[in-house]
């Protein structure tokens, strides 16, 4: 029986819904009202189309919509998530979304930097503190992080992406605003606010709970036990000698 990527062994599903301000959330999104992504933009559209006739990104897995070929289909084109490189889904973002496993994080401040650890694969975010962004011409796969605090909240701007790591189909030149308040001795509100006028047609807003824990941060250690691809590799050439000896 296929069971996908993971049986239900490995999702971890959670135990309650979260709160903020005493209202239980079906839905990250608060801005557009309904809960709902923003349209595309033609232009995103259009680089969807494109990207579906030809696939040509290192994160696929991302993109809304994906049909055809994918970047799965060819071994030199793995996306960076399959391949442990950075996590699947927006799991270190910006911005930081809940994923399938290992959603739990590390903050580590120290006087000119703020360390976001993510357990999935591990991603470590380094924010700079009341610093300027760097040239548009130094990309980063998790962008280019800097931070200042409004009162008692930490407001994380980050610029700088590349096309690589392109959120939902976002290009490099996508913005992201993020705001950490702790909101009791429990709770960490989340806020984050995407802006990419040639993806959307407006800018949106999600937030959601970051809940204290006691439970550990283990270390990710994904591709070091992996033997499928090189199984894979191995079944395909099999295969193709076995197609040949019968001709």
């Amino acid at each position: 029986m296929n069971v996908g990527g993971y049986n239900n062994f490995w999702v971890d599903n959670g135990t309650e819904y979260y709160s903020i301000d005493g209202q239980k959330r079906l839905s990250v999104i608060v801005d557009p009202p309904d809960g709902r992504v923003p349209a595309l933009t033609p232009q995103a559209r259009q680089r969807a189309a494109s990207r579906a006739a030809r696939p040509t990104s290192d994160a696929q897995e991302n993109d809304p919509g994906f049909e055809g070929p994918t970047a799965y289909d060819d071994m030199e084109r793995r996306p960076l998530g399959e391949r442990c490189l950075l996590g699947f889904g927006s799991t270190s973002g910006p911005p930081a979304l809940p994923v399938l496993y290992n959603n739990l994080h590390q903050i580590v401040q120290t006087q000119d930097t703020v360390l976001i650890l993510n357990e999935m694969v591990h991603d470590a975010r380094v924010v700079r503190m009341n610093a300027k962004h760097l040239p548009s011409s130094i990309r980063m796969w998790l962008g280019d992080s800097i931070g200042s605090w409004e009162g008692d909240t930490l407001v994380v701007d980050t610029t700088n992406f590349t096309d690589k790591t392109r959120f939902r189909g976002a290009t490099q030149d996508m913005h992201v605003v993020e705001r950490f308040t702790r909101i009791d001795a429990n709770n960490l509100k989340y806020q984050f606010t995407i802006d990419d006028p040639k993806t959307w047609t407006k800018a949106w807003t999600g937030e959601y709970t970051w809940p204290v824990t006691n439970e550990r941060v283990f270390e990710y250690a994904c591709h070091e036990g992996n033997y499928a691809m090189g199984n894979i590799l191995r079944g395909a050439r099999l295969r193709e000698r076995e197609t040949t000896d019968k001709k």
